[in-house]
């Protein structure tokens, strides 16, 4: 499919072919940096599977945008899936009061890795691209459309809420931690930590998180992807546990859950760009942490070479100590980490939760507003309870797909 610009420019939009496609796909992947602060740029490499970002969802489809001519070259790509998700909820009639909130859901896109080689920028090629995946999404039912970028991202927010009619929905900080090669992170011991079986935390999720803005309905797929690495609940020590039915019949006064991502095994991230003397500096928090660990020195991991690591999702919990107990859930997932051969354990989460004093995180490697950009696609919606989703007011949480991230 040929648009008129598109002849033009000479560049064709076409869906990707793994077996021709790779190396111009590679290519165009290692020429763009996912993120950029002051003079320090961040690669990716997706480890010789361009849709891995995306080939987990229901439904998903990478494009290709193609020069023309005897000598073809890939010179932007694009990803995106639908799914459906929740957009609200439903309070309960006064007359049952007592009853839980029902999630309203919906059938939504998601934009994930928008690439234009830097010598094809500004020539209408992410557009083209942009354009043809919301006619796949339309195809297939999606009545929003939405995407992630860095508040940095001059052009890419341009592009998407100056000519594709986008507009700023949500603002969740990426929280970033190293991992610290040379000890483990104690767990405190006012505090037990409960490996839930994929079944059980898909019920937990199901019953406490399934109104959160973002929830995915297929949730049992997520924790069932041999990428999720497990659920765990975390329990003040004094609570007998004797299994799930008993605890959502009777919870503790607090309590925290959240679910570990593999990212590692789909992608690399590699920071380039710093100084040789702050290079100097982090090797040496490293010699320091691995020969005297008793000290618990934080050192700044090795991330100036390819690196790896884990993804938090599906965070909640409640009560006046869920902070402290997210706390011990981080340093558990941090010692997985390191075991693992991470050097970072990353997570997103609204500015507003009342558990985010528990994630540590260090502001330099962290992102404190990421902009998520909204359209609505549809004119008509099989379910108006929620109106229009784009003009409704921030939630307190929202549900980061990791299969996006």
């Amino acid at each position: 499919m040929i648009t008129e610009q598109a002849r033009k420019m000479q560049v064709i939009v076409r869906e990707y072919e793994a077996e021709k496609d790779l190396a111009g796909a590679e290519a165009v992947e290692l020429s763009c940096e996912v993120g950029q602060s002051g003079a320090v740029s961040i690669f990716t490499d997706l480890l010789g599977d361009p849709t891995c970002r995306v080939r987990h969802s229901p439904a998903f489809l990478m494009l290709v945008a193609e020069t023309v001519g005897p000598k073809k070259e890939i010179v932007g790509l694009i990803r995106g899936c639908v799914k459906t998700i929740t957009c609200g909820k439903r309070a309960p009639r006064p007359a049952a009061a007592a009853a839980a909130a029902v999630a309203i859901y919906t059938k939504a896109a998601c934009i994930v890795g928008l690439r234009v080689s830097p010598r094809y920028r500004r020539m209408g090629v992410g557009l083209q691209l942009v354009q043809q995946m919301e006619d796949w999404f339309r195809s297939h039912g999606a009545e929003y459309a939405y995407m992630a970028t860095d508040k940095d991202n001059e052009a890419s927010l341009s592009l998407f809420t100056g000519r594709c009619g986008y507009t700023k929905f949500r603002t969740p900080s990426l929280l970033v931690q190293p991992v610290f090669a040379g000890h483990r992170l104690p767990l405190r011991r006012t505090a037990i930590v409960i490996h839930l079986s994929p079944a059980d935390a898909e019920t937990l999720y199901r019953r406490r998180l399934s109104t959160v803005e973002f929830f995915p309905r297929d949730i049992d797929s997520i924790l069932r992807n041999p990428l999720s690495l497990g659920t765990f609940l975390a329990l003040p020590s004094g609570y007998s546990w004797a299994n799930l039915d008993s605890f959502l019949a009777k919870p503790p006064d607090s309590w925290a859950v959240l679910s570990i991502w593999d990212t590692k095994s789909l992608f690399r991230l590699e920071v380039r760009g710093v100084s040789l003397l702050r290079r100097v500096l982090a090797w040496t928090t490293r010699v320091l942490d691995r020969s005297v660990p008793w000290l618990r020195i934080p050192s700044f991991p090795n991330i100036f070479r390819p690196f790896g690591g884990y993804f938090l999702y599906g965070l909640g919990g409640e009560g006046p100590s869920s902070a402290s107990l997210m706390r011990v859930l981080c340093s558990h997932a941090h010692n997985m980490a390191r075991a693992g051969g991470c050097g970072i354990v990353a997570t997103e989460v609204t500015a507003c939760e009342p558990f985010m004093p528990g994630i540590p995180y260090w502001q330099r490697l962290s992102i404190d507003k990421d902009f998520w950009c909204i359209k609505r696609l549809a004119e008509d919606y099989s379910d108006g309870a929620v109106g229009d989703w784009t003009r409704s007011a921030p939630a307190s949480s929202i549900f980061v797909d990791p299969r996006e991230v």
